[in-house]
């Protein structure tokens, strides 16, 4: 994105994933971003760390910039619009605040609002992330490119329907805590099974991680790889058969659902 200024408001950790993942892939220059917070001693933690501009002044940061970041908590996203309603002018704003739907937003910052809706999740962090977009009214072919060329350079992107937000809350955005839970499970029956509790999580960390790759970088289905590894009268169909009485698919699915319900909610206040 040649001379385009970006600033992100907020710099907690998907502000910084995403500080580290512009400048790592070149997407901009250090220089060309700028960060802001509430917090001066996390300025100062960017600023020494990263080498970006930082500001305490919201409208001010805003000034010097063509993109807008806010990274900030649901909860604060009224009071953050309200500031920089006046600040944004033909802006590209894009915010990753859980259940902030696009009309609220384009609602507070006047009507001609380039805004877009993203739903990242935490393996952003190392450059693993998954997100989802949603362009508002206003936003073009051109401004849904420049958000996924940012969020790509912390993971993958995919572009859906706003009203999809919600389930990719539930999956994707949520998701990562059911992969952690899936891992100490297996970690913890590798343990109760005589491995050292280090090389049981090792272990079953380095296998999800080679079964996602799998599905992501290969031409076969998760049903297909499952027949992969499954032999008849073998190791495998044995555990098999143990999670479908555990019903894993079912308890999966219900978190999912429930997580999905809860964004659907937090939209709704």
């Amino acid at each position: 994105m040649p001379e385009k200024k970006i600033c992100i408001i907020g710099g907690g950790n998907m502000g910084e994933a995403l500080t580290g993942g512009i400048i790592s892939s070149g997407l901009a220059r250090a220089e060309d971003i700028t960060i802001h917070d509430i917090e001066k001693e996390r300025l100062a933690y960017f600023r020494d760390k990263y080498h970006v501009c930082v500001s305490a002044d919201i409208a001010g940061a805003i000034e010097t910039s063509d993109i807008v970041i806010l990274a900030v908590k649901p909860r604060n996203m009224e009071t953050v619009l309200g500031d920089i309603a006046d600040a944004v002018a033909d802006r590209l704003v894009i915010s990753i605040a859980a259940g902030i739907t696009l009309g609220f937003m384009e609602e507070r910052l006047g009507g001609n609002a380039r805004a877009i809706r993203v739903m990242p999740n935490t393996p952003a962090l190392i450059g693993e992330g998954a997100a989802a977009l949603a362009g508002g009214k206003n936003a073009t072919d051109s401004d849904i490119a420049t958000a996924r060329r940012i969020f790509d350079s912390v993971g993958i992107t995919v572009v859906v329907k706003e009203e999809l937000i919600d389930a990719v809350t539930g999956l994707s955005g949520s998701g990562p805590a059911y992969g952690f839970i899936i891992i100490d499970a297996l970690a913890n029956a590798g343990v109760s099974q005589g491995l050292e509790a280090g090389t049981a999580l090792k272990l079953a960390a380095q296998t999800m991680l080679g079964a996602a790759k799998l599905c992501l970088n290969g031409d076969k289905t998760p049903a297909q790889l499952t027949d992969m590894v499954t032999s008849p009268g073998g190791t495998t169909i044995e555990g098999i058969k143990a999670l479908k009485a555990g019903k894993i698919r079912e308890a999966l699915a219900a978190a999912v659902e429930a997580a999905t319900k809860k964004s659907k909610e937090l939209g709704e206040k």
